[in-house]
């Protein structure tokens, strides 16, 4: 049903009362266990001063991970280029490139990874958000640097990640493959799609358009089940539609007994829609449709539960259903 590679996006969910060690715990065994199941890559998503997710630089935790499996590529979804030097990326995933022959991607991004100014702010020394040109600017002196100045032997596989039409233009400017955010703006996939793939231009990273597609997806026994977890995720999103982008990550209990309102209930169902929650069938026919509709060389799974063991075993369902 489905015979091109599935991955993880990992965002190290801050479980309520639990402190940070345990969810760096959590996401070390969820790496061992997904590299079990035969999982392709898992990408670790940049994120600062939020009550729902762990401020774990993505180059930590893929050493870490890289530390303790043996086969699972591992890399940044992404680390976000207007946060850092570039020179200080291309150290980084040089080094680790050289300490983990071809198992290593450097996912580049835009975002600040905050909904917090003044985090923001911090993050890039007083200065304000990036323009298009000077993003463009720090994510081509990354990749000239990764080659003239700091590789060490094996390169990271590079990746531009894109929400947006920019993003996706970018991407096939500098011949990269492309990793879409359709687990953040479903809306714009298919224009993301249209001016990656017109777009393109053969380079030494890579030769053809490819694209990976990031799903949100949550997968249980049953469908009452899948919804139960979905639930906490549903009270985040929900404070998005208001502006609010600091809330904490609540339990499913909590998360049931929130009051939604009708619009953002309507957009709740419209954004499920066009991701893959259910039962493991009802999940692997959604992705089988995205993966024939989109063209997409790989699927790349988010799944942000509220317990670490409910999201390795939405991971593990979709694989049994698979054979795989």
């Amino acid at each position: 049903m489905i015979d091109i590679p599935l991955s993880a996006l990992e965002v190290a969910m801050v479980q309520t009362g639990t402190r940070a060690v345990d969810t760096l715990r959590d996401t070390a065994a969820f790496a061992r266990e997904l590299e079990r199941l035969g999982y392709h890559r898992i990408w670790y998503a940049e994120h600062h001063h939020s009550p729902a997710i762990g401020a774990f630089p993505p180059v930590v935790l893929t050493a870490h991970a890289a530390a303790s499996t043996e086969v699972i590529r591992l890399g940044s979804g992404g680390v976000l280029a207007p946060n850092h030097a570039p020179i200080t990326v291309a150290e980084q995933f040089g080094t680790l490139a050289a300490l983990h022959e071809d198992r290593i991607d450097l996912g580049i991004g835009r975002g600040p990874g905050t909904f917090d100014e003044a985090t923001a702010r911090a993050l890039r020394r007083g200065a304000g958000p990036t323009t298009d040109s000077e993003y463009e600017a720090d994510v081509a002196a990354i990749l000239a640097l990764l080659v003239d100045e700091v590789a060490l032997g094996p390169l990271p596989e590079p990746w531009l990640l894109a929400s947006s039409p920019a993003g996706a233009t970018l991407a096939a400017r500098l011949g990269l493959p492309v990793a879409v955010a359709h687990h953040i703006r479903p809306d714009n996939t298919s224009a993301v799609l249209e001016h990656y793939r017109s777009a393109f231009t053969p380079s030494r990273w890579c030769d053809r358009p490819r694209v990976l597609l990031c799903v949100e997806t949550v997968c249980a026994e049953s469908a009452e089940e899948a919804e139960r977890l979905r639930g906490p995720m549903n009270v985040v999103k929900a404070g998005l539609l208001k502006g609010v982008g600091d809330l904490p990550f609540p339990t499913p209990a909590e998360a049931a007994a929130h009051s939604f309102e009708a619009g953002e209930l309507r957009a709740l169902e419209d954004f499920r829609a066009q991701q893959a929650v259910g039962t493991p069938d009802t999940v692997a026919r959604g992705l089988a449709h995205l993966a024939d509709e989109t063209g997409a060389d790989e699927l790349m799974l988010t799944t942000p539960v509220y317990d670490a063991r409910d999201r390795v075993r939405s991971y593990e369902l979709i694989r049994q259903y698979l054979g795989t």
